[in-house]
């Protein structure tokens, strides 16, 4: 499909804009975009996040006369002191049926009675307190009473970063006192400008996607912090020809083994590998490097941990307040209530957080299917209907069309991709004709059916040709990226390499064809780590990869195609500019079952054109015809069965040329050798 025409985005204001006033307005109607510059944790007297002293609320039930409050130093206020005179850090929370709240932290000792958060005069769900001795990388919590007075010990929902510590911690998972507008030197307005200016439809795109604690780890088995990777990611990334990372979640989370999926922390970057300035550092140096940086993001659904977001203020509040809408049974995790406005302001303000702060590319929307239905992962009796009887989830649709919406139309060159597993039409096109908005969208179906086909034994494969064929049909029905994900190396499903059938030589073989059939497939690219050098155990978070396999030939082999290819697809427009039309994808040969032989060829906008032949047979063809459009030859570019690449050599020719004689409903053909298990891509001459 063909770019698509955005909807009018809401109007959001500039970063700082917007007052106290507007704030909680709009929080309230689901439309305040930025409400991290309002709840949360904010430093008073310094640069802030669009607040100075006077625009703290302060109130309190007793004053002295002349307007001060007695109260020791150091301790905290929230009544009639004059605001000329503020100093500290201002502390707000959205807990509506709370009994009460304090703030607690090692400013006060951690003791619940000496900083008593009150409610605003102007607006009883939110609590608020001046802590004058709080400052920048303080811990602190909120403890939390509900109206049977029992008391939680709860984390800021808006806090911008998180504490390090493991479980020993008596206050772990506390929250991080952090300015989001300190001074940082960004270094990447030029890649900004041009990302902003590019047509994503017609790049290239290819991703490499990875998690952080389990790339590489150092000898003690300690994490990398973000400016070790920076030195380390980075370089490897933009060596190997890639235009993209995605990082597994980055938000904090507690537990390790849902690799980042179950956040309690959504504005507060992961101390597991340094602060948020670090972060930063990151980000700009894959900037600097020609690298966009896109983050996996969870608004399906958050965990159950009591210092998170569940329960926050005694009841149901992030989470749905249905029982039947609140769950999601197969995670052990709560949904997130999409009908209630404040839940929209907090999740779509934590889009527009991480391109304000951070300066991210994209977010990849985890699990959006879990959004779109009312029954999934439910069996009857575990679900309502909507008001119309059916089993879409509305406010979920409306929440996935807004935040598409106001991103894309605040953020030109920001990419927003859903991980949606059904066949939900229109994820890609426009609000306005009922779509949903996403940029990309995670094409599963070529993926299952292409592992499906490359895992059959090749005497079988003839039965299902039709796996790496029928793709073609809907590809450009969506704006799709073909992924090969950390989903697919992890819980018996074998890593990439270890899929393929046969003896060693063989799964290394097959695993250059389906990487050459990937890459020309119409669809942006997205590959897991590890498997560019062929990672052979499935993927472990708890331990780095295996790069250790570099020290054997194949692998090394393996990688260095790999690369190739990744440069070859990168300066070949024939292989992403027409990813959006049927114009860019020729059949030469779709149906050759019986000798697991595809032919067929891409074109560029120009109609520059190249020639892919795969063989997926366990036979050699020492003389293959293959008809072609006219031209004086076809010259070799990418030739899976180089020795250089880990195969045979078969191939010493570097030019074929045409001669008559039909084939394949063309007047003329080439001739070429196609040994087992190997692919061949060929460049139009003349």
């Amino acid at each position: 499909m063909s770019a698509k025409k955005k909807s009018k985005p809401a109007s959001a204001p500039r970063a700082g804009a917007q007052s106290i006033a507007e704030h909680r307005f709009l929080f309230h109607k689901g439309r305040d975009y930025r409400a991290y510059e309002f709840l949360g944790a904010h430093i008073l007297g310094g640069s802030g996040v669009g607040l100075t002293p006077e625009d703290v609320n302060v109130r309190g039930a007793e004053t002295v006369p002349g307007g001060e409050q007695p109260s020791p130093a150091g301790t905290g206020t929230s009544a009639g002191t004059r605001r000329d005179r503020l100093s500290g850090v201002v502390f707000r929370v959205w807990a509506p049926r709370a009994a009460a709240v304090a703030l607690v932290g090692g400013f006060n000792n951690w003791d619940p009675s000496a900083s008593p958060m009150q409610r605003l005069e102007e607006d009883d769900s939110i609590w608020e307190v001046v802590q004058t001795n709080a400052g920048e990388g303080d811990l602190y919590k909120y403890v939390i009473t509900d109206d049977h007075g029992k008391q939680v010990y709860k984390a800021d929902p808006y806090a911008f970063s998180a504490e390090a510590g493991g479980p020993e911690d008596g206050h772990m998972r506390a929250s991080v006192i952090w300015d989001p507008c300190k001074p940082f030197r960004w270094n990447d307005l030029a890649w900004r400008k041009r990302r902003d200016s590019c047509n994503p439809y017609r790049s290239p795109m290819n991703i490499y996607e990875c998690h952080l604690g389990s790339w590489r780890r150092k000898e003690d088995g300690s994490f990398y912090s973000y400016r070790e990777l920076a030195a380390r990611l980075i370089p490897y990334v933009k060596r190997m020809g890639y235009t993209h990372m995605e990082l597994l979640p980055i938000m904090e989370y507690p537990y390790e083994g849902s690799w980042g999926y179950q956040i309690t922390g959504y504005y507060a970057v992961t101390s597991r590998y340094g602060t948020p300035e670090d972060f930063r550092y990151f980000v700009n140096k894959a900037h600097e490097a020609g690298i966009g940086v896109i983050l996996d993001w969870v608004p399906a659904h958050f965990p159950r941990d009591e210092h998170g977001l569940a329960a926050f203020d005694g009841y149901p509040l992030y989470e749905d307040s249905d029982p039947l809408k609140r769950e999601h049974k197969g995670w052990g995790t709560l949904a997130f209530d999409f009908g209630r406005p404040e839940v929209i302001s907090f999740l779509i303000s934590n889009a527009f957080f991480y391109c304000d702060v951070y300066h991210i590319d994209g977010l990849r929307v985890d699990a959006v299917a879990a959004m779109l239905y009312l029954d999934y992962d439910r069996g009857d009796g575990e679900w309502r209907p909507n008001r119309y009887g059916g089993n879409k989830n509305l406010e979920a649709i409306a929440f996935l069309q807004n935040m598409n919406r106001d991103v894309l139309g605040n953020y030109p060159g920001v990419l927003t991709i859903a991980e949606e597993s059904t066949a939900w039409p229109s994820v890609t096109k426009p609000p306005s004709v009922d779509g949903l908005g996403f940029n990309f969208k995670w094409n599963m179906g070529w993926m299952n059916d292409a592992l499906q086909y490359f895992q059959t034994d090749p005497l079988w494969r003839r039965g299902s040709h039709n796996k790496l064929t029928f793709s073609i049909t809907y590809a450009y029905s969506e704006n799709f990226i073909l992924p090969i994900s950390h989903d697919e190396v992890v819980h018996g499903k074998k890593s990439l390499l270890d899929k393929m059938p046969g003896e060693y030589e063989d799964k290394f073989a097959q695993l250059r064809v389906f990487y050459t059939y990937m890459f020309t497939h119409p669809g942006k690219k997205l590959t897991f780590m590890g498997a560019e050098f062929g990672q052979f155990i499935e993927w472990n978070e708890e331990r780095e990869l295996d790069w250790l396999l570099l020290d054997y030939e194949k692998h090394r082999k393996l990688q260095s195609f790999v690369r190739e290819l990744n440069h070859y697809y990168t300066d070949t427009d024939a292989l992403w500019e027409t990813d959006d039309t049927f114009d860019g994808f020729r059949w030469i040969d779709a149906d050759n079952a019986d000798d697991n032989v595809f032919t067929y060829m891409r074109f560029s906008r120009n109609q520059k054109a190249v020639l892919i032949a795969l063989n997926l047979s366990g036979k050699d063809f020492p003389e293959f015809d293959i008809g072609v459009p006219a031209a004086s030859a076809y010259r070799r570019a990418i030739d899976t069965d180089m020795k250089r690449s880990g195969g045979t050599g078969t191939r010493r020719k570097t030019v074929y040329h045409v001669v008559d004689g039909g084939c394949n409903g063309y007047a003329q053909h080439i001739t070429i050798p196609l040994p087992k298990f190997s692919a061949i891509i060929l460049e139009k001459e003349g």
